[in-house]
């Protein structure tokens, strides 16, 4: 495997936003010559990145078969309101993969952007908008090549009246027009399909969040699959002791997701 790191600064917008992608290179004369691209956005609150519990999600889609590439998107400690940079930051990510996608063996017709929390937020948003003029203009990149394939949410934050972020100040730090930047009231018919899980008790970003975008969703008759597990707290990644930062998050129940999301993508693409 090769871990590889790209800054995504363009000519005309410059960001400390990376993309770091674990390359598997395939075994001669298998079946498998291309993996599935999937972007994972995490969480962090807009202003960091969990790096050691990223890195284990990461490895374990990885371990599916899948060519796995994390977004270290712009924080608000960069640049305030944060929005919309992050979603210039992903809509870049994803023409490069477009571009690389000989180079690192990717089936680019298969790509997939998974979010947890904010790095949710920031998913969903670009589900909502990766058509439109104005990100078209932002990031440099035509609309065919920002396309996602398929989407997965993690616990997400969806709308910014939703619980999360709880005060006046941290939502004027991720924008400044909030209305535009509430996931669920801009879904249309260009969204891709959506899986999505999160838990009943999550005592930070409610499940309200979730319903919500599953509600929009199935307005406009998009194909989705959603999970609301009975149990479990915020943050839990891939749920099981790998990434059991506090108590309670190794929950095997809970951890059927990864499986589950996988059989989706193989159902979605088969």
């Amino acid at each position: 495997m090769e871990i590889i790191q790209k800054n995504l600064s363009t000519a005309s917008y410059q960001t400390k936003a990376m993309l770091t992608g674990y390359l598997q290179t395939p075994v001669p004369k298998s079946p498998v010559q291309q993996f599935r691209p999937l972007i994972f956005v995490p969480g962090g609150s807009m202003t960091h990145i969990p790096v050691e519990q990223t890195e284990k999600t990461a490895l374990s889609f990885s371990a599916r078969g899948f060519q796995v590439f994390v977004l270290r998107y712009t924080f608000t400690s960069e640049h305030q309101p944060v929005y919309p940079n992050p979603l210039i930051d992903l809509a870049l990510a994803v023409a490069l993969l477009r571009k690389q996608a000989t180079a690192w063996h990717l089936k680019a017709d298969q790509l997939t952007i998974m979010g947890f929390s904010a790095g949710g937020h920031v998913t969903a948003l670009y589900n909502d908008y990766w058509h439109t003029k104005w990100l078209r203009r932002l990031s440099g990149v035509a609309s065919d090549q920002l396309r996602p394939n398929a989407v997965i949410l993690g616990y997400p934050v969806i709308d910014l009246n939703l619980g999360f972020p709880k005060d006046a100040t941290t939502r004027a730090k991720w924008a400044d027009d909030p209305a535009r930047y509430n996931a669920a009231a801009h879904v249309n018919d260009l969204n891709a399909p959506t899986f999505m899980w999160t838990t009943f008790t999550d005592q930070v970003v409610p499940v309200q969040n979730t319903l919500s975008y599953s509600q929009a969703l199935l307005a406009h008759r998009i194909p989705q699959e959603l999970h609301v597990f009975a149990h479990g707290p915020h943050g839990m990644d891939i749920a099981n002791a790998l990434v059991a930062h506090h108590d309670d998050v190794d929950q095997p129940h809970v951890a059927h997701w990864v499986e589950l999301a996988c059989e989706w993508i193989d159902d979605l693409f088969k």
